[in-house]
């Protein structure tokens, strides 16, 4: 059965990317507590743990949220569709923008205190040259991934694909694939195995951002013409 989504509202809209942004650090944050609790002793068991609950947890949030905001759950991705073409206003773009972030430290703080563990700064510094690499890498791909299923009318294998990559990226960047900057924000506000030092955020934006320009013009080399998306 096809059931037909209607437009829905700029508050709605929002409201999906807040709820959804917070969920994803909740599930980084509150499976890399879980993964220090349980495998102490064990960083790769640990690195295993985290990124298997968050390939799921993303996929999971996508299907859900696509048809209300198109879940975009990160700033580099709203900011590359509305460069690709997309027609949002720019208080559509600001506003996304603002509600991932504060989704993000609030997806942080909530995992903080389902695990009783105090909201602190991390003092985890991950701000090193091979990082800076590593996400620049990681958010080009993703640029990659997403915008290449969405301009060859394959929205529907986006969820599955996106937690596919970000689940691989985990293990082939040394960054960890964070590749979003709401996430990388929120991150900040833990200090534990998911969390990243104030003075690391500002290369890692830097990456992402760089990695995002790169991704898009891969995009438009390879994709040039946007196709309509399959029903």
């Amino acid at each position: 059965m096809n059931t037909r989504i209607e437009p829905v509202g700029l508050l709605v809209r929002a409201t999906a990317e807040f709820l959804g942004t917070g969920l994803l650090v909740a599930v980084v944050v509150g499976s890399g507590i879980a993964a220090q609790q349980l495998s102490p002793h064990d960083v790769g068991l640990q690195l295993l743990e985290n990124s298997l609950a968050t390939t799921l947890g993303l996929a999971v949030l996508i299907l859900v949220f696509q048809p209300v905001s198109g879940a975009h759950f990160n700033p580099v991705v709203t900011l590359a569709d509305r460069t690709l073409g997309a027609r949002h206003r720019l208080t559509e773009v600001v506003v996304y923008l603002v509600t991932q972030i504060t989704g993000g430290i609030g997806g942080a703080i909530l995992a903080n205190l389902m695990f009783e563990v105090p909201t602190a700064l991390s003092t985890k510094d991950r701000a090193t040259p091979g990082h800076f690499l590593g996400e620049v890498v990681a958010t080009a791909g993703l640029m990659l991934v997403i915008c290449a299923l969405a301009r060859t009318g394959r929205t529907m294998i986006i969820a599955p694909a996106v937690g596919a990559y970000i689940g691989a990226a985990y293990w082939f960047t040394s960054s960890t694939s964070f590749a979003n900057p709401a996430v990388t924000i929120g991150r900040v506000f833990t200090d534990t195995f998911a969390g990243i030092a104030p003075a690391s955020v500002l290369p890692f934006l830097a990456a992402q951002l760089l990695g995002a320009v790169l991704g898009v013009l891969l995009v438009l080399l390879f994709f040039p013409i946007r196709k309509k998306a399959s029903s």
